[in-house]
């Protein structure tokens, strides 16, 4: 019995629900957490700025499926962390942003960093809450870190006032909550509609989304597609759930990536989207056959029917989903009928799949110089070929290419911005990732606009000892705004489009790490090899080719509802 201050509590509450990282960049309104943190179990990994803090609590979220803890400072440090929050929201990340703010007796008075950080923050998160009593910091940590965690996930903001957790009160009057909860609920009834509309369709495609990640659904879902047969597909964290190895995964269900993938969605008569929104990446629906029957199975119920008119909605939880279809085959013993009758339509989509990666080898093997972007992510892809090999890509055209190329064995080994497309994310998501997984190889592939973003994130794992690889796509340019202004406007606007030659990999030198220049493509796999080899942080900086337009830089110029058709035609 005696007396214990708010920082101890949430040091204290934090330990408890697991969480053994907190990724923070000091100051005055947080140094309670700071104070009771040291010689704890709980260690606070510090970056050089408060965005890079939670891009790199997101990727933990996103590696773990448990909720990343970003810890940021009152006022411009709050504020610097709000693009990395609305990319939290628009992944459905699970994350913990946890912020220290003015204290209660300081309201109004013009104090250092005072904001209302509440209403700028609210509509970014699935809850805000502001604990004004130290005696409940425990309690409104334990609901924070659930919310982040249940139904569909997503980032939760904690603010605290520096004098409530600067205080100490008796610790009787504690209550400490750890409450944890797990939805498996699956609808039967709707479960044995499912299996109905599979039974009576000849050209059925399963996309196995976020929400089938965060499910942990890799298991049933492999098992559902090897006995059904239907070809199986995978999109955002998704990516991995079926390995791409697998004969019945056609990899991205993205129609811009080499493979099946527009075949398939635009073919088939049963689509089926497990824990994936229909989002841009299907032109809000437009790019999904419209004589398909639309299966579409949520944690989130208003999310069914978004763009388009669902057949079939389900609220369920992906992996329970699925044992319960499994289940169902094999009580009523239609396996070897339902691969029989699907068998066609896998081998049309093999057809097309090798159709198009033929096509899509005049670039991956590409000899030009400067190096095609494709060659690059190309020669990344062959060289990062472990099962556990992570790869990070961030940029515009650059993460496209990426995109279009990656081979995704495991689930969870791939990252990304996804949807709200947020440069910069890319060092801080590589460095948590080799935080996590320091036995793991990762390689992060960027572009030359994107790096500049958190470049002095590359001081932070030369400090924390963290030897990620990281290539830089140099085409000293803007380029998806480039490519874009040319498709739109027939030309580019030089300013704001220029970047010019900057030697990254000798900055990268200056602050203590290795830097390699490539000029040829044919030079990256050795430069690789010799960058795999050193314990250092290392920066490969390769110079691509301007000139190639991804489908990226397209779908941008076609924002406005610009018509594009005449440039397609020409290209």
């Amino acid at each position: 019995m005696g007396m214990i201050s708010g920082g101890q509590l949430a040091v204290d509450a934090l330990i408890e629900k697991g969480v053994t990282k907190v990724f923070s960049l000091s100051g005055g309104h947080i140094n309670p957490l700071y104070e009771c943190a040291e010689g704890s179990p709980l260690e606070i990994f510090t970056t050089r700025h408060e965005q890079a803090s939670v891009f790199m609590a997101e990727a933990w979220g996103k590696l773990t499926r448990k909720p990343g803890v970003a810890l940021v400072t009152a006022g411009p440090g709050f504020s610097n962390s709000i693009s990395a929050i609305a990319n939290a929201q628009m992944a459905n990340s699970p994350l913990l942003l946890i912020a220290g703010v003015v204290g209660l007796g300081a309201k109004e008075k013009l104090d250092l960093q005072d904001m209302r950080q509440l209403p700028v923050i609210e509509p970014l998160v699935k809850k805000t809450l502001c604990c004004q009593k130290t005696e409940r910091i425990a309690e409104f940590i334990d609901m924070a870190y659930r919310v982040a965690a249940t139904g569909r996930p997503g980032p939760v903001y904690l603010e605290l006032p520096v004098d409530i957790w600067s205080a100490k009160v008796d610790d009787r009057a504690v209550k400490k909550f750890n409450t944890v909860t797990e939805s498996r609920a699956v609808d039967l009834g709707k479960a044995q509609e499912l299996l109905k509309m599979l039974e009576a369709a000849e050209k059925p495609v399963f996309i196995a989304g976020s929400g089938a990640y965060y499910s942990g659904a890799e298991k049933e879902m492999v098992e559902f597609i090897e006995k059904t047969g239907a070809p199986g597909f995978t999109a955002s964290m998704g990516r991995g759930v079926i390995p791409d190895t697998h004969p019945l995964c056609f990899e991205a269900s993205s129609s811009i990536r080499p493979g099946a993938g527009s075949d398939a969605l635009t073919g088939a008569d049963l689509i089926v989207l497990l824990g994936n929104r229909i989002s841009l990446y299907y032109a809000y629906g437009d790019m999904l056959n419209p004589k398909a029957k639309l299966v579409q199975v949520d944690i989130q119920p208003e999310e069914i029917g978004r763009n388009r008119t669902i057949n079939l909605g389900i609220n369920s939880d992906i992996k329970a989903l699925l044992a319960a279809l499994n289940q169902m085959i094999s009580e009523k013993g239609t396996s070897a009928l339902l691969r029989r009758r699907f068998a066609p339509w896998v081998e049309f989509l093999k057809a097309k799949e090798k159709e198009k990666k033929n096509f899509g080898a005049l670039v991956w093997e590409s000899k030009a110089v400067p190096a095609h972007h494709m060659r690059i992510c190309s020669e990344i892809n062959k060289f990062m070929d472990r099962e556990d090999d992570v790869v990070v890509s961030d940029g515009g055209d650059t993460r496209v290419w990426m995109a279009m190329t990656r081979t995704a064995r495991q689930s969870g080994h791939y990252l990304d911005a996804d949807l709200f497309g947020c440069l910069g994310c890319g060092l801080p998501y590589a460095h948590a990732a080799k935080l996590l997984y320091p036995g793991k190889r990762v390689c992060l592939v960027t572009g030359d606009g994107s790096i500049g973003f958190n470049f002095m994130e590359f001081e932070t794992a030369i400090r924390k000892k963290l030897p990620v690889v990281t290539v830089i796509c140099n085409d000293q340019q803007w380029g998806m705004i480039r490519h874009s202004q040319e498709v739109k406007l027939g030309r580019f606007i030089k300013e704001g489009v220029e970047i010019g030659m900057v030697n990254y990999h000798k900055a990268v030198e200056a602050l203590g790490g290795k830097g390699i220049m490539v000029e040829n493509p044919d030079d990256l796999r050795p430069a690789l090899e010799e960058a795999f080899a050193a314990d250092v942080p290392v920066c490969i900086n390769v110079l691509t080719d301007p000139k190639p337009i991804s489908p990226g830089s397209i779908g941008l110029a076609m924002i406005g509802g610009v018509d594009v058709s005449k440039f397609l035609k020409g290209a």
